[in-house]
Formats: C-alpha cells, sequence, structure tokens
C-alpha cells in the first residue's frame, strides 16, 4: 500500500503543537501552555510539515500573529479530532477500570428539558447506555459559559448566546415570543395577532429573576404595552395551568405554546418580532466533547438540520 504522509513523522506531540500554535496564535504562546522551549515546538511542527509534506503555518515574522495555511487547517480538524479520541478513551478506560458509569452534565431551561431533548435522549440511551445524563437548570448565560469553561457543564441549551471566546454556539432554530392564551377568549378570536393585545389585559408571568423575563417587560415599555401582571411563576406547566383556569394570558416561546398540554390553550405568533430569539447548542471551546456529548450533539443537530 503506498501512503500519501510519512505516518512516522506523526505522533500525537506534533499533534499537540500544531493545536496549541493555532489557538494561541504563535509558537511562543503554545511553547508557554505545554511547557515547552520555543525550538522544541518549532522542531515538533518541522517535523510535522515533512511528514505531511506541506507547510502547516504562514509566518510573518514580528508581532504578527501565526496563521494557518489551507493543508494546515484541514490537519488541525484532525488533530483536534484524534486528540479528543484519545481523550474519550483515557476517560471510557478510567470508568471501566473504577466501576463508575460516565456522566454527561448538560444545562437546560425548561422547554429545552420538554421539546427539545427527548428525541436526542433516546438515540444517546440507545447508543450509550452506559452513561448517566444530569441535567442542571440554567438561569444565567454568563454564568453557563463559566461553568462550561471550568469543565463543570459538558453542553448547555442557551437562548441567544452571546458571543465567549470559551464557548461554541451551534445555532438550532427561532423561538420567538407568543401569546398563549384560552381557545374561546377574546385575543383568540383577533383578526391580526399583535402583541399590543396585551395592553391592559391580565398576564401569567415568569418571574424577574429570568433576565429573559426583564427583557421581555422592557421591551412591552417600548412599546408603550402595559399588561397586569396577576400571577408570576417559575415553573412551565403552573403557568399554562393557570392560563388554562382563566386567571389571564402569558407571552411565552413558540416552543414551549406548541408543546402546551391543555387542550384549552391555543397561541398567536404576531408578525413583528418583539425580541430576536434563537436556540443554541453550547460547548467549551478549548475542550474536545466526550464521545457521549458528541453522540447527544449530532441527534441534536440532526433533529433541526444544524
Amino acid at each position: 500500500m503506498t501512503y500519501l504522509v510519512d505516518h512516522n513523522r506523526i505522533d500525537l506531540k506534533a499533534l499537540r503543537a500544531l493545536v496549541a500554535i493555532a489557538d494561541a496564535g504563535s509558537f511562543r504562546a503554545a511553547a508557554k501552555s505545554l511547557g515547552y522551549t520555543q525550538s522544541a515546538i518549532s522542531h515538533q511542527i518541522a517535523i510535522l510539515e515533512r511528514g505531511l509534506a506541506a507547510p502547516m503555518f504562514t509566518r510573518p515574522g514580528g508581532r504578527g500573529a501565526t496563521a494557518l495555511t489551507p493543508a494546515g487547517e484541514a490537519a488541525y480538524r484532525r488533530a483536534r479530532r484524534v486528540l479528543g479520541e484519545i481523550e474519550t478513551l483515557g476517560a471510557d478506560i478510567a470508568a471501566i477500570q473504577s466501576g463508575e458509569r460516565q456522566t454527561l452534565r448538560i444545562g437546560v431551561f425548561q422547554t429545552a428539558t420538554t421539546e427539545l431533548l427527548p428525541s436526542a435522549l433516546r438515540t444517546l440511551r440507545e447508543q450509550r447506555p452506559d452513561v448517566e445524563v444530569i441535567l442542571t437548570e440554567i438561569q444565567d448565560n454568563s454564568r453557563t459559559f463559566d461553568r462550561l469553561a471550568a469543565g463543570h457543564l459538558d453542553l448547555a441549551f442557551l437562548v441567544n448566546p452571546e458571543p465567549d471566546e470559551r464557548v461554541q454556539s451551534i445555532q438550532l432554530l427561532a423561538d420567538p415570543w407568543v401569546i398563549l392564551t384560552r381557545r374561546d377568549s377574546e385575543l383568540a378570536a383577533a383578526d391580526i395577532p399583535s402583541f399590543d393585545l396585551l395592553d391592559g389585559v391580565d398576564l401569567v408571568a415568569w418571574n424577574r429573576r429570568w433576565s429573559s423575563q426583564v427583557e421581555l417587560e422592557d421591551a412591552w415599555r417600548r412599546r408603550a404595552i402595559n399588561p397586569r401582571v396577576v400571577y408570576r411563576t417559575d415553573d412551565n406547566l403552573a403557568l399554562q395551568r393557570l392560563v388554562a383556569a382563566g386567571y389571564g394570558h402569558a407571552c411565552i416561546d413558540r416552543l414551549g405554546a406548541a408543546g402546551a398540554i391543555e387542550p384549552s390553550l391555543t397561541w398567536l405568533e404576531p408578525d413583528e418580532i418583539l425580541i430576536p430569539r434563537a436556540i443554541a447548542l453550547c460547548h467549551p471551546r478549548r475542550r474536545d466533547p466526550s464521545a457521549s456529548a458528541l453522540t447527544l450533539m449530532e441527534a441534536v443537530r440532526s433533529q433541526f438540520g444544524a
């Protein structure tokens, strides 16, 4: 068999050096992060480039950032995958040796738990029955980013995640705000659905400790919409039951409204966008996902075509 690369010149040290340089932007910073000298890092890359018969980096000199060549980009993607598999292998073997079950820790909000995850969790269960899944309710994006970066969470479903260099976000779907109401209500009979219908009506709302509720009420004020909030809750099912009992209407996400279990409820989707709202699946950028995390991520992405 004829090989296109010299396998004897490719080892894990060289792949780690490649990834470290690409992530850090310089040979010097990569050497510091790995605990090597800069000359040792350069030597590893030189061996790798000879083995692949292609340059991995452009070297501008001076203070300019080191950049991957097209060949380097391809090698970087493969190297991260290889190193991730090595780490996963170690974790799998350690779990087997210790007799411990593997754990996948996922940050969620209520709608994600009820409407996004069940199908993906079924796939994970079929492929990795040895994995224990721990779902943790999240309240704040910034603190969730900290927990992902620190390794306290493996994955997280977030709404409108802000850019963060520590976290990779995969956009899944738009999930705009809608009006939840009884089928026999005056709002349900409106010819043109509009958030203006909420002005002056009784409303069941989330507690204001949720940033999304605060943003929602700020948007109402900007539109001179003044509903009367008569009940607040942290529980999605309680909110639905209160609306179904006629205590008021609600403004919730479309995914949650579509999954409402009360048959007396319906929802209106106005044409205008009150606040852009999108759901993303997030994972640590600088830590490769475990095999179980990859299985779940692929199942979720396939479900929503992301």
